[in-house]
């Protein structure tokens, strides 16, 4: 056997961790990258507290699933009055840490636009100017403390790009549950489905290895059995805890392996019917494990392990496990109907993401 595993992010874990951001930055200037109601939650003053005159700034107008049309001023601002900055700290969910990996990366113009260009034509390339990034979730799903990848939407092109580069890993992650004690049930069943699709989708996936299989099977299920119980508790600092570790652990798999089908199908359910995120890349999961059992009894034996052996029957318990945190499984639940749904499918098979499904081949 050989295998490659790389993950070169720094992880400071645990309860109050935030007061690690100063020995994170080592005496760096930052901006702070953050969403509106990071100001009236208490948190960008303790950021002020924290760094002092570290802090140079505090950008705090990030959107859900940042897009071209906000991104662009703020880019080109960030660029113009920062760029003598060393680093930025993200603290917010995914959308926060996607829009500070989206500001990190300057081209020569200093113009966003350029950007986008070069992310269109897709592939790998060479940053003009990069800042470090410290990521520090108030979430437990995105993973994306530990990944090199941020989605930039852009909506009225009804397009979605991915950035990710080697200049993209965050250099640290630090992860305090205690961040994540505010957040309501809606936000918490989102990022924690985020979290359980990012498990799974990087075991029915190509390029899985036994490294990845080992934080993702400790993930699903973890969140499996942590967040029904979470949101009868959400002021429990145990099981946010658990969470927190457990969106980790998914985001250290999925760091390696990519998404695949179900976060293919996501991305059209999130651009045509405005479904959030987490839904949308969790509400298929029984579907695409249905098509996933089979397809590799490699990849059998490790989606087995998630449900106590019982592979036949992991669809229908996965689908109890939905239902029992609010969520419905079928395209028709959202307004889709069978020929719709059927071509989305097809479509998200043949995406980047679909074709690291273990069944895209055999299976179209």
């Amino acid at each position: 056997m050989s295998l490659r595993y790389h993950n070169p992010v720094a992880i400071r874990f645990g309860a109050g961790a935030l007061a690690e951001l100063p020995e994170a930055l080592a005496g760096r200037r930052a901006v702070a990258v953050t969403f509106p109601e990071a100001e009236g939650l208490g948190l960008t003053a303790r950021l002020r507290t924290l760094l002092g005159p570290a802090l140079a700034a505090v950008e705090d107008r990030v959107e859900p699933n940042p897009d071209v049309a906000n991104l662009a001023p703020m880019y080109e601002r960030f660029w113009r009055e920062h760029a003598d900055c060393e680093a930025l700290v993200a603290l917010g969910g995914g959308s926060a840490i996607d829009t500070a990996k989206a500001l990190m990366v300057g081209t020569a113009s200093g113009r966003f636009d350029e950007l986008v260009a070069l992310l269109a034509k897709g592939g790998a390339f060479k940053p003009h100017r990069v800042k470090a990034l410290v990521a520090v979730p108030t979430t437990a799903g995105t993973g994306s403390e530990v990944t090199p990848w941020a989605t930039i939407w852009d909506r009225a092109a009804g397009k979605k790009h991915s950035l990710h580069l080697p200049e993209t890993w965050p250099e640290t992650a630090i992860v305090d549950p205690d961040l994540m004690l505010t957040l309501p049930a809606s936000i918490t069943v989102q990022s924690g489905l985020d979290a359980l699709s990012h498990a799974l989708e990087s075991i029915w996936n190509v390029n899985a290895n036994p490294i990845s299989d080992n934080y993702a099977v400790a993930a699903a299920r973890e969140v499996m059995d942590t967040l029904p119980r979470l949101l009868e508790r959400l002021d429990d600092r145990g099981l946010r805890a658990r969470m927190a570790l457990a969106a980790l652990k998914a985001g250290m798999a999925f760091s390696n392996t990519k998404t695949a089908l179900a976060h293919s199908i996501s991305y059209e359910m999130t651009l045509r019917y405005g479904l959030p995120h987490g839904i949308a890349c969790s509400f298929t999961l029984p579907m695409v494990l249905e098509r996933a059992v089979g397809a590799d009894p490699a990849r059998d034996a490790v989606l087995a392990a998630i449900f106590g052996g019982d592979l036949a029957g992991a669809p229908r318990r996965l689908r109890e496990f939905l239902a029992s945190v609010g969520v419905k499984t079928e395209f028709s639940d959202y307004g889709v109907d069978a020929t719709d749904s059927g071509r989305m499918v097809a479509h998200a098979l043949e995406g980047v993401r679909g074709r690291n499904f273990i069944g895209a081949g055999s299976r179209g």
